[in-house]
């Protein structure tokens, strides 16, 4: 779903966070019955989805967390430069004690796997930086990037690597070589996990729909794939929820695909969009959540996108703060911050998406 973005060039000095809001909540809003199978995370929250909403930059998401969270943290690295990906930025740190305040934590990052990762770079130059990847250029970087995480404290982070790899933003996108693309997470897992003490999971996110590839041409193997996510906002391909879901690698694709594979779920990112205030489709992915229970799922939370700082929404911030929260009141939203700025990348569509 190549739409907005926020990851690269000077802005990046304070990076995209994604805070949660109370599991407690989320259980008695979305339910408390596990999944068969569910694992040790829903055990430790009493079956609850692990609920999210994309609302701040940086440094000041663990501070905020006090506000919205007490179970999951999700941000994302910068990938304009090699420091970004090793995590050798200031704000890392601050999430790893948050993390470490709690047992019942969890925490999520991004990481984008190429340099300038949203600098357009032309296809022949991405499928030569994706051959070198495979052939082990890069390996020190995520040796770097796992060393840190340990020292850090956070050695059982949730790792989204090269997300929506089947789409067009992204210097890290896979379709100027699927099987190069392939062959370089591999590489990435194997060199993460020679780390001592890491017990990292690590998840495949690629855009709802078939976008640039199929998805399932980008998969890289069950042994290096813990989670199956998808990014999922209110457009094309299918205009109706209903649409969205059954769609030719939709939502219920994804399910299905991860139910062959052994793995569980997780909604990365999802959010209003092309259809604006549509509250039949927060209905319509909150009973998706409730019946699917990913391990985690995190709305973005600003405009367009959002139902709790977006002013834009009140529809579908009905129907989210009541189903999530039990309030039928105003919401109280937190303290304002800078909101996030809106540049150019963030909405840039590269190309007509396939309908």
């Amino acid at each position: 779903m190549v739409r907005r973005r926020r990851l690269t060039g000077t802005t990046i000095g304070t990076v995209a966070a994604s805070l949660l809001v109370s599991t407690g909540a989320a259980a008695g809003a979305v339910g408390a019955a596990r999944a068969a199978g569910a694992g040790e995370d829903r055990q430790r929250a009493g079956g609850a989805v692990a609920v999210g909403a994309y609302v701040d930059y940086g440094k000041a998401g663990p501070r905020r967390i006090a506000e919205l969270s007490r179970w999951l943290g999700h941000t994302y690295l910068p990938g304009d430069s090699r420091a970004g990906i090793e995590g050798r930025v200031d704000f890392l740190a601050d999430w790893a004690r948050w993390r470490q305040a709690r047992d019942d934590r969890m925490f999520v990052l991004n990481v984008p796997v190429l340099e300038r990762n949203e600098a357009r770079v032309p296809d022949f130059q991405v499928r030569e930086l994706l051959r070198a990847g495979a052939r082990g250029q890069y390996d020190e970087h995520f040796r770097a990037l796992a060393g840190r995480l340990v020292e850090l404290g956070v050695p059982d982070t949730v790792l989204v690597l090269g997300w929506e790899m089947n789409g067009t933003t992204y210097t890290h996108r896979s379709g100027p070589d699927p099987a190069a693309w392939k062959a370089y997470w591999r590489r990435i897992v194997t060199a993460m996990r020679s780390v001592d003490g890491q017990s990292f999971r690590f998840d495949f996110a690629p855009n709802r729909g078939k976008d640039a590839v199929p998805w399932t041409a980008c998969y890289p193997g069950d042994d290096v794939v813990d989670v199956i996510g998808m990014d999922s906002y209110d457009q094309a391909p299918g205009r109706t929820f209903e649409e969205q879901a059954e769609a030719p690698w939709g939502l219920r694709a994804q399910v299905a695909f991860a139910g062959e594979h052994g793995k569980q779920i997780s909604c990365p990112e999802w959010g209003l969009f092309r259809n604006g205030d549509n509250s039949e489709y927060m209905r319509g992915m909150l009973d998706w959540i409730e019946e699917h229970r990913p391990l985690y799922q995190t709305i973005t939370d600003y405009c367009p996108h959002g139902v709790w700082q977006c002013d834009d929404n009140p529809e579908s911030s009905s129907v989210f703060r009541t189903r999530l929260f039990n309030q039928t009141g105003p919401p109280v939203p937190p303290v304002p911050t800078t909101r996030p700025s809106r540049p150019r990348r963030l909405y840039l569509q590269l190309r007509p998406r396939p309908r």
